[in-house]
């Protein structure tokens, strides 16, 4: 059996394509013809919008939702509704889109960063306790890649510190934890709905409210709309404070609809190969496997391993060299370097020609704040995982992994 590598003459181990699908089809199609014939498309007069809130609901088991434009307002609408305003520090993720901090800085509040544990790449609930201040009023919860942060030790020290905990659950669709859907165990939970998640509807959000204080609801919902009251027929504008325009329009809706009845077998999917993956790959030389909590499920937006570079005989480009020689599409690591380190926190300048926020406390972002983190994106290796790939996909995927990780463990 040849075992050099593709890259060195030997046999490629992926030649087929991977397995597509079509994401849209003739339900999609109908719920639009439906909302083009009740010849309105603002949401609060028609029904497309309300039916997917409510199947929503359903599948979640929430009580209340709104509905936005994108994942970036789902997190700015959960940040104004809880009251985070100017000078406040939140606490979140620095490996993340930066869809996570543009509601954080248009509130005028202060982006605090917590390191992540070094396998599941969910936040450390030490270090988010060593990150709070007097100015402390929230923590934004980023479960990356359809994995779960361990919620209960973040609940806890939210309660004993009086702090609001929105669910980043952009990339975690149906995501488990202790039986219980991420998004609905903090006070607020957030989604996606754009054309790179688990389901699309071109551009969209959600926002679980997940108190029991109805006010906090009519909040949320009134902060997507210009702070408009919109309740039945009941519409008041006395205008109190700022709030943006994050309406959702009856055609994202009557395609949420249809996207939602997929979900199920999407996620059920993604799962079955995420872990899959991780059984092919785990005690392998060089690589640490995508870890998931004991007590979670992970639906897996994508799959993102370690490489331990003591163990090979290679540098990171090298491997993925190797590995794209094998037919396999990859990525270095998630996001170029951790957030804090991007310019405009190293600048301080989220408006231009201004320090504002930043210098109300006087805040830097140094290289070294989250080591951890700052080690993953180092030393990650990202797979894509797609409900439509084949079995054989997966396996060839993982095969290809094992011959490039074995070659160059066994050159040390």
């Amino acid at each position: 059996m040849d075992n050099r590598l593709a890259l060195h003459g030997g046999p490629k181990t992926k030649t087929t394509p991977f397995g597509t699908g079509k994401r849209f089809g003739l339900e999609e199609a109908r719920e639009l013809l439906e909302a083009l014939e009740q010849n309105t498309l603002f949401y609060h007069f028609g029904a497309k919008v309300k039916k997917f809130l409510a199947d929503f609901n359903e599948l979640y088991g929430a009580a209340r939702s709104v509905a936005v434009s994108s994942g970036t307002a789902a997190i700015h609408v959960a940040l104004g509704a809880a009251g985070i305003t100017v000078g406040d520090e939140v606490i979140t993720s620095p490996i993340t889109d930066q869809g996570t901090l543009i509601g954080i800085l248009y509130q005028n509040a202060i982006p605090v960063f917590a390191d992540l544990d070094p396998h599941t790449y969910g936040m450390d609930p030490a270090s988010i306790e060593a990150r709070i201040t007097a100015r402390t009023k929230a923590i934004v919860v980023v479960h990356l890649a359809g994995n779960a942060n361990d919620m209960d030790p973040i609940m806890a020290i939210a309660r004993k510190h009086g702090l609001k905990v929105i669910e980043d659950c952009a990339q975690s669709y149906l995501t488990k934890y202790k039986g219980c859907y991420v998004g609905t165990i903090g006070d607020f939970g957030c989604f996606s709905t754009n054309d790179f998640k688990h389901i699309s509807t071109g551009d969209g959000g959600i926002v679980t409210v997940n108190s029991e204080d109805e006010a906090t609801y009519y909040a949320a919902h009134a902060f997507a709309d210009k702070n408009f009251r919109r309740f039945g027929d009941t519409v008041l504008k006395d205008l109190q404070h700022l709030a943006p325009n994050y309406r959702m329009t009856e055609l994202q809706g009557a395609v949420g609809i249809a996207q939602l009845k997929k979900l199920p077998w999407i996620c059920a999917q993604r799962m079955r190969y995420g872990d899959r993956i991780t059984a092919g790959l785990e005690g392998l030389p060089g690589i640490s496997v995508h870890r998931v909590l004991e007590y979670a499920e992970c639906t897996y937006w994508f799959y993102m391993l370690r490489l331990k570079m003591e163990e090979l005989a290679c540098t990171r480009e090298q491997f993925s060299q190797a590995l794209q020689e094998e037919g396999i599409p990859h990525s270095l690591g998630y996001i170029p370097a951790v957030m804090y380190l991007q310019p405009l926190f190293q600048h301080r300048q989220a408006y231009p020609g201004s320090q504002f926020p930043f210098d109300i406390t006087g805040i830097t972002y140094a290289k070294g704040l989250c080591p951890v983190a700052e080690e993953i994106l180092e030393t990650a290796l990202r797979l894509p995982v797609n409900e439509f790939y084949a079995d054989a996909d997966i396996e060839e995927m993982i095969a290809a992994v094992r011959k490039v990780a074995m070659h160059y463990a066994g050159s040390l």
